[in-house]
C-alpha cells in the first residue's frame, strides 16, 4: 500500500508541474537559458548606457602660420686667423686675450731693424742714381751743343741720350725698391683687419714667428652674428620668395632660457644635398649684448608661409583609425564621427578639412566615445567638472523601470 501511494503522489506531482508550465507564467519563475539569456542583458545594457563625459573645443577659422623649426649653429659672419707675413721676432704685444679691438688697431710689433735698413739702403741707391741722372742730362746738353758745332758725331749724341734714358729707368727701379721695402716694413706692424673680439694669444715678446705659418691671434666679429641651419627642399620656393622680399623673419632661441633673438634670412645655398634632401641656409641676428656665441646651438623657427582661413582644431582631438583620420563632434547631445584630412600640424594646433568652423570637437575623453553615444560636456570649472563626472554614475546606479 505504501508503494502504491508513493507512485500516485509522484504522478500527481508531474501532472501538476506540466499544468504549471503551460499556464503562461513560466517566464517569471523559470530562469532563461541559452541565447535568450544572453540577449536579455545586452538589451538592458544598451538602454541603460551612461553618457560619456568629455571636454570639447570649438573649431576655429583663422590664419595659421607655417613654421619651419630646425636646430641651428651660431657662426661668426667674419673670423680671421691673424698670421705674420714675414719671419721675424715679436717685439711687443699690444693687446690682451679676450679684448675687443677696433679695425686698424695695432696688435703686434715685430723686429723691424732689418727692414728699416733695407729701406734706408734703397733710399740711398735712389739718391745715388738721381745724381748720376743729373750728370747724364748735363752731358747730353753739351753733346747737343757740340753736335751743332760739328765737333762730335751723331753717334756720340745718341750714346749720351741712351745714358740718360738708362738712368731714368734705374731711378724708377730704385723707387720701386723703396716701395717694396716700405711694404716689408709695414708687415712688422700687425693691425686688426676688422673689429671683433680677440681670442687666445699664443705668442709673447721674444717669440719667433714664421711667415704665413704662426697664428698670432684670431679676431671674431660678434655683432651681428649668423645662424646656419638646414632648410627642407619642399620649403625652397618659400625661402627664395622671402629672400626677394628682404628676407623672412627668423627666430633663434638659446637653450636654458638664454634668450630669444629676432633676425632675417640672408642666404640659401645653390644646391640641395642629395643625401638629406635639404639645403643650407643662414640667418643674421643683431647681437649687441654678445649673448650669441660662435658654436652655440639654437632652436630656429621661421615662418615660411601662412594658411589663410584654415579650420583649426587641437591636435589632441585627432584619432587615427584603420580607414583614416577622424574626429568626434558633439551634435544634439550625441557623438558624431567625421572623417578629416590633415593639412598642416604645428605645436598644439592642426589645420584640417572636413570640419566646419564652430563645430564642437571632442578632446578629452574621446577614447571612450563611440558614434551615437550621448555625451556630457565637462564644465570649465573644476567643481562643475566633478559634478558632471559624478552625475552619470548616479543615474546608472538607479534601476530601470520594468
Amino acid at each position: 500500500m505504501k508503494t502504491a501511494s508513493l507512485v500516485l503522489n509522484t504522478a500527481c506531482g508531474l501532472v501538476a508541474l506540466g499544468l504549471w508550465g503551460c499556464s503562461g507564467k513560466s517566464d517569471a519563475v523559470v530562469p532563461a537559458t541559452g541565447a535568450s539569456a544572453a540577449a536579455a542583458p545586452a538589451g538592458a545594457a544598451s538602454t541603460a548606457a551612461a553618457p560619456v563625459t568629455v571636454t570639447t573645443v570649438a573649431a576655429q577659422q583663422r590664419d595659421l602660420p607655417v613654421l619651419l623649426k630646425a636646430t641651428g649653429t651660431v657662426t661668426a659672419l667674419t673670423s680671421v686667423d691673424v698670421k705674420a707675413q714675414v719671419t721675424s721676432v715679436v717685439s711687443k704685444v699690444h693687446i690682451e686675450e679676450g679684448q675687443f679691438v677696433k679695425a686698424g688697431q695695432l696688435m703686434f710689433t715685430l723686429d723691424s731693424r732689418t727692414d728699416e735698413a733695407n729701406l734706408a739702403k734703397a733710399r740711398a741707391q735712389l739718391a745715388k742714381d738721381t745724381a748720376a741722372l743729373a750728370d747724364a742730362k748735363r752731358q747730353l746738353a753739351r753733346s747737343k751743343d757740340l753736335l751743332a758745332q760739328s765737333f762730335i758725331s751723331q753717334g756720340a749724341l745718341d750714346t749720351a741720350q741712351a745714358g740718360v734714358d738708362g738712368l731714368s729707368a734705374t731711378l724708377a727701379a730704385d723707387q720701386a725698391a723703396i716701395d717694396a721695402a716700405k711694404v716689408a716694413l709695414s708687415f712688422d706692424r700687425i693691425a686688426a683687419p676688422h673689429a671683433g673680439r680677440a681670442g687666445l694669444v699664443p705668442v709673447s715678446a721674444g717669440s719667433v714667428v714664421q711667415a704665413n705659418v704662426t697664428t698670432l691671434v684670431s679676431i671674431t666679429q660678434l655683432d651681428p652674428m649668423g645662424v646656419a641651419f638646414s632648410l627642407p627642399q619642399r620649403n625652397l620656393g618659400d625661402a627664395l620668395a622671402a629672400l626677394k622680399g628682404g628676407g623672412a623673419p627668423v627666430t633663434a632661441t638659446l637653450a636654458d632660457n638664454g634668450g630669444v633673438f629676432k633676425g632675417r634670412l640672408q642666404f640659401v645655398d645653390n644646391q640641395v644635398d642629395a643625401s638629406s634632401g635639404s639645403l643650407k641656409a643662414k640667418a643674421v641676428f643683431d647681437n649687441p649684448d654678445g649673448k650669441l656665441w660662435p658654436g652655440a646651438f639654437v632652436e630656429v623657427s621661421q615662418t615660411v608661409n601662412v594658411l589663410k582661413g584654415a579650420v583649426v582644431v587641437p591636435q589632441a582631438a585627432l584619432i587615427q583609425g584603420a580607414r583614416g583620420m577622424v574626429v568626434y563632434t558633439l551634435e544634439d547631445g550625441k557623438a558624431v564621427s567625421k572623417p578629416v584630412q590633415l593639412v598642416y600640424a604645428q605645436g598644439l594646433d592642426a589645420a584640417v578639412t572636413g570640419v566646419q568652423p564652430g563645430d564642437k570637437v571632442v578632446v578629452d575623453g574621446k577614447q571612450n566615445v563611440r558614434p551615437g553615444v550621448r555625451l556630457n560636456e565637462r564644465a570649465a570649472e573644476p567643481q562643475k567638472a566633478a559634478s558632471a563626472a559624478s552625475a552619470p554614475a548616479t543615474d546608472a546606479s538607479k534601476p530601470t523601470a520594468p
